[in-house]
């Protein structure tokens, strides 16, 4: 797998990144169309031109991993892939232990993400 590096992430900076999309949430929204509210946060999609863009912390691999995730009902795209830095290991010890899946980062690794994404 190729990794991006933190300056190529400020080319997304531009994007309407959704924050409070959980992984899981997505997969409802785009995969199974119907299956959600009106009223939700989320309002369902209406076509294949809805798009979110979101980041999750993938830890199905050896090492956990952020991806920005570009979304709609037709495809899942990884824009952007990077190793979770050493200063937030500690933090994904404390929030998901040994548990592997496709998580919503936590709130300190959701602000390093916003720091490298909106950085001068």
């Amino acid at each position: 797998m190729q990794y991006s590096s933190t300056e190529q992430l400020r080319s997304f900076s531009t994007l309407p990144i959704d924050w409070n999309l959980d992984p899981a949430d997505a997969v409802t929204l785009y995969l199974e169309w119907g299956n959600n509210d009106w009223r939700a946060e989320h309002p369902p999609v209406r076509s294949k031109d809805d798009f979110a863009h979101y980041f999750v912390l993938d830890n199905w691999t050896d090492s956990p991993t952020l991806r920005l995730v570009m979304r709609n009902s037709e495809a899942t795209e990884d824009l952007w892939v990077h190793p979770l830095p050493h200063e937030l290991h500690a933090e994904f010890e404390r929030e998901f232990g040994s548990l592997k899946g496709v998580f919503m980062p936590s709130d300190p690794m959701k602000d390093w993400l916003r720091d490298k994404l909106y950085a001068a």
